[in-house]
């Protein structure tokens, strides 16, 4: 079934179509949006309303707030914090900052449980490139070891059109500049933690651990914007 778009380019959705590509039921999609969690949808031709990525990347905030333990009421209150007008691309952005703060998390499951924790069927191509981005690892007796805090993003990136190789070559520049900032991060703050004890310096990495990965996040994305910017356009 092909899905319609609005005259931006953005997907318009039934909310059959949103709930499902979330991977969360009607109900739920319906009574986020009665708490406001959700902003209402467009309303097209004959009463049907529509949604788009918005709706797509608040769904998955929600989701990575949830398995932060957040309660529900927690969640209301930082969204309600949130600028109203956010993009999409602005959503990610707070999903991968709330994502930051989870401990890393590698489990053992099946194919079947693969599949129902990436939201949509896999097929055997579909793993091989999980597994060649780290994010999946297959194990003796048809399990796999599954990066949790990966998964979303691998899923994502099987559908951006790059090849396989430039997406590993994306992934290995990412990861060293990444390692190569870390550290120099970490040795600008040795000195300053060099003359306290051991529950201060816990203390300080705690509260500098989401504020520096949204920091990176935030300039990255600037330089990237900039550089794009200078591409020549047709």
């Amino acid at each position: 079934m092909t899905t319609d778009t609005t005259d931006a380019g953005e997907p318009a959705l039934t909310i059959d179509e949103l709930a499902a590509r979330a991977g969360v039921t009607v109900r739920t999609v319906r009574f986020y949006g009665t708490k406001g969690l959700l902003p209402p949808p467009v309303i097209g031709p004959r009463r049907v309303g529509h949604y788009g990525r918005e709706h797509i990347a608040r769904l998955a905030l929600i989701e990575e707030l949830q398995q932060q333990g957040m309660t529900l009421a927690a969640i209301e209150r930082y969204l309600r914090q949130l600028p109203p007008d956010l993009s999409a691309h602005d959503l990610a952005i707070h999903r991968a900052v709330v994502a930051s703060w989870a401990p890393d998390t590698v489990e053992t499951v099946s194919r079947a449980d693969l599949q129902r924790r990436a939201g949509r069927e896999l097929a055997d191509g579909d793993v091989a490139r999980l597994a060649a981005m780290g994010v999946v690892r297959a194990d003796d007796g048809g399990s796999y070891r599954v990066d949790l805090g990966l998964l979303r993003l691998g899923v994502q990136l099987l559908d951006v059109p790059l090849s396989q190789e430039a997406i590993l070559a994306s992934r290995k520049v990412l990861v060293e500049h990444s390692r190569a900032a870390a550290h120099e991060l970490a040795e600008l703050f040795r000195g300053e933690v060099a003359e306290r004890d051991a529950r201060d310096v816990k203390s300080l990495s705690a509260h500098m651990h989401p504020l520096v990965v949204q920091a990176l996040l935030t300039t990255f994305q600037r330089s990237l914007k900039e550089e794009l910017s200078e591409w020549p356009t047709r």
